[in-house]
C-alpha cells in the first residue's frame, strides 16, 4: 500500500494587532496653526509695570491739576506777597511797576504748570503708543519740572495759602519720578521695544 501523505501543518496566525499599532496606523490630524501662516497683530495688555507706570502718571496728573486750580484761586492774596518779594530785590521803583512784575510773574508761573502738565499727558500717549525715546523726553520734562518748582515756587508761593501749594506740586513731582522708574522695568523695556504684539494663525472670530 502507498502511505499517504501528512497533512500540512496550519499556518501561524499573526498576532493581534495591538492598541499602539492601531493608534499609529491612524492618519494624523491636521495642525490648526501652521508655523507659516503669516503674523497678526493682536491687542495684548501691556505688562504689570507698565499699567502701574500709567496709573501714576494719572495720580500725577491729577495732583497737577488740583495745583493749577488752586493756583488760580489764590492769586489775589499771592499776587500782594509776589509784589513784596519783588521789592525786596530792586527797590525804589514806582507801585505800578512791582504790580505788573507781579502780574507777569504769576502768570508766566502758572503758564509753565500747565505747560508741564500738557506736554506730560501728550508723552504718556505716546509712550503708551511704543513710541521711541519716550522715556528722555518724560525725564527731561520731571527735571524741568523740579527746577521750575524751587526756583519759581519762591517767589509765587508765600503766605500761608502757598503751603498746600507746594505740598500738592510736591505730590505731583513725586508720583512723576516714581511713574518714570515703573516704566525703566525689564518687562516694561520688553514692552517698549517689541512694538507690536503679533501671533501666527489665522484669527478665529465668533458671534458670541
Amino acid at each position: 500500500m502507498v502511505p499517504r501523505p501528512a497533512p500540512a501543518a496550519p499556518a501561524p496566525s499573526a498576532p493581534a494587532a495591538t492598541a499602539a499599532d492601531r493608534e499609529h496606523a491612524r492618519p494624523q490630524r491636521p495642525a490648526l496653526a501652521s508655523p507659516n501662516s503669516a503674523p497678526v497683530l493682536v491687542k495684548l495688555p501691556p505688562p504689570a509695570s507698565v499699567r502701574i507706570s500709567q496709573l501714576l502718571w494719572a495720580l500725577s496728573f491729577a495732583a497737577g491739576a488740583l495745583a493749577i486750580v488752586y493756583f488760580f484761586i489764590i492769586r489775589e492774596k499771592q499776587l500782594p506777597l509776589i509784589t513784596e518779594a519783588v521789592r525786596a530785590v530792586s527797590a525804589g521803583r514806582p507801585d505800578a511797576t512791582y504790580e505788573s512784575a507781579a502780574d507777569i510773574i504769576y502768570w508766566s508761573a502758572f503758564g509753565l504748570m500747565v505747560a508741564v502738565l500738557g506736554v506730560q499727558i501728550t508723552l504718556l500717549v505716546s509712550f503708551m503708543s511704543r513710541r521711541p525715546q519716550i522715556r528722555w523726553w518724560q525725564l527731561g520734562t520731571v527735571i524741568a519740572q523740579w527746577i521750575f518748582y524751587a526756583i519759581a515756587l519762591e517767589l509765587t508761593a508765600g503766605g500761608e495759602d502757598g503751603v498746600f501749594l507746594r505740598q500738592t506740586l510736591t505730590v505731583q513731582g513725586m508720583f512723576a519720578v516714581l511713574a518714570l522708574l515703573m516704566s525703566t522695568f525689564p518687562a516694561a523695556l520688553a514692552w517698549t521695544a517689541r512694538k507690536h504684539d503679533v501671533r501666527r494663525g489665522p484669527v478665529v472670530t465668533g458671534d458670541f
